[in-house]
């Protein structure tokens, strides 16, 4: 459906001023809805209006045109759009049975001569919406699949489609010339959010900076914009065959007493993010702005040691061999939580995170990335950003009982934590108890926390060069 973007489009319908710039609401989800204006002198009744400023990429059933001042009552009785502009594949294949000139030049004694070749065009070559074929041309009654040079047209008149137009047949109830708003969906457009953290030699204390990145492969520059972007989960049909594409500030702002370069504010079931002032964005352009800047974020390092990870429960099982990996990296994690009392505390748009560190010579080294989903305020976000070198784990079965008559396993593991590390460390063992729902642990080497009906972790201390065990046995009963 196209609910939320047809709100908006009639809205800014309804408010825009006379002369206004365009200006675009960008989806990241390939799309966006344009507001634009058109100056039309029109007669009392039907008038005939050509349109050729709308992207290459704009969905023609969503076109809305009104007077944005509320004078003229404007009603588009007929609306023939039409996408296939001129180009050299194209005017060939109108010609197709037809005799044209071709101008061709050659060396003779060191000077260049040109020369117009007649020829028949047998086939074009041009498919519509397909692979080109090899134009086969007739000379001199010979047949070639080259073009014997360059293909000189005749007039075709005023019909010649130069790019996308609309040709509208307008009623309009009364005699007038202003500037009417046309507003439209259109394709080519898409926005990302991406986050740079920057943290000191030492500790858990960040700095955030976030960038929007829009992109538009539309086919139509927009000057002097006024952009927003919204962030959600919106619920848009995608027309079939479309190109791909190529895919309240926190804290302090900018710098010099700036103001913020981006706000954010809720709207219906999303974020709005609105930049500040008006921008030009080109046709096949990337734009980049900072939205959001926050200082000495906490953002703790947690290293976490999964031994099973990617085994999950599909029904009673009690193959001893069950869910034994070899895995021995212990997974370094960052998470924040974003609030203010964190520095932060705003609609946070999916992007990606890149982490980076200073080293003892004040140097920025990357330290690993990862990518966020749309994330709320007062929501904690933790990302995977890699492998602890300096950290070891180790899981083994050590004991493993079945009774198929009385219906128990007890099995027992024995998992082995390691820190090469010269500073102390805390690592979270991570254990699957997927064998059966009904499950007690009659055993245990360390407290653990049961993080849902099937997990539970330990919290366990490590320090320098020690090497901690930790046992559990776990009773199954069905």
């Amino acid at each position: 459906m196209k609910t939320l973007a047809s709100a908006i489009l009639l809205c800014a319908a309804a408010t825009v001023a006379a002369d206004a710039p365009p200006a675009l609401t960008i989806y990241n989800q390939d799309f966006a809805v344009v507001r634009d204006t058109v100056p039309l002198d029109l007669k009392a009744g039907p008038n005939a209006v050509r349109y050729a400023d709308a992207t290459a990429q704009v969905e023609p059933d969503s076109v809305i045109l009104r007077d944005p001042a509320g004078r003229h009552s404007l009603q588009i009785l007929e609306q023939n759009y039409r996408n296939d502009p001129v180009s050299q594949e194209l005017l060939l294949s109108l010609f197709e049975g037809k005799t044209i000139d071709f101008q061709s030049e050659r060396l003779k004694d060191n000077t260049t001569v040109r020369e117009l070749i007649p020829g028949k065009i047998i086939r074009s070559g041009y498919v519509p919406g397909g692979a080109a074929q090899q134009p086969i041309i007739e000379v001199r009654e010979k047949m070639q699949f080259t073009l014997p040079g360059q293909p000189l047209f005749p007039n075709l008149g005023d019909d010649t489609i130069l790019k996308p137009a609309f040709n509208w047949l307008l009623q309009s109830d009364q005699p007038g010339k202003f500037d009417a708003e046309v507003g439209y969906l259109t394709g080519g457009f898409d926005w990302s959010a991406s986050y740079n953290l920057v943290s000191p030699e030492k500790g858990d204390i960040v700095d955030l900076v976030g960038w929007i990145t829009m992109n538009n492969q539309s086919g139509k520059t927009f000057e002097n914009a006024k952009i927003k972007l919204l962030a959600g989960d919106v619920n848009k049909i995608q027309p079939q065959n479309r190109p791909m594409m190529f895919r309240a500030m926190a804290g302090g702002s900018g710098g010099g007493g700036a103001g913020p370069v981006v706000t954010e504010k809720s709207f219906d079931e999303f974020h709005l993010y609105d930049v500040a002032r008006p921008t030009t964005l080109h046709d096949h352009e990337t734009k980049q702005v900072e939205f959001v800047h926050a200082e000495k974020m906490l953002a703790p390092t947690i290293y976490v040691y999964d031994g099973a990870a990617g085994y999950r429960f599909y029904g009673l099982n009690y193959d001893q061999g069950w869910g034994l990996t070899d895995n021995k990296k212990v997974l370094v994690q960052r998470e924040f939580k974003n609030a203010e009392t964190n520095q932060l505390g705003i609609a946070l748009p999916a992007g990606k995170l890149r982490f980076y560190r200073r080293d003892d010579g004040g140097q920025l080294q990357f330290v690993g990335e990862n990518q966020i989903d749309h994330t709320p305020r007062n929501e904690t976000v933790r990302v995977t950003t890699g492998n602890a070198f300096d950290l070891v784990g180790e899981r083994k079965q050590t004991n493993f009982r079945v009774d198929t008559g009385d219906k128990w396993i007890d099995e027992t593991f024995e998992i082995k934590l390691r820190n090469r590390k010269k500073e102390p460390v805390e690592i979270r063992v991570v254990e699957h108890l997927y064998r059966w729902s009904n499950w007690n642990i009659t055993a245990k080497s360390d407290d653990f926390v049961k993080k849902d009906a099937q997990t539970i972790e330990f919290r366990v201390p490590v320090k320098p060069d020690e090497e901690r065990i930790v046992t559990y046995t776990v009773h199954y009963s069905w």
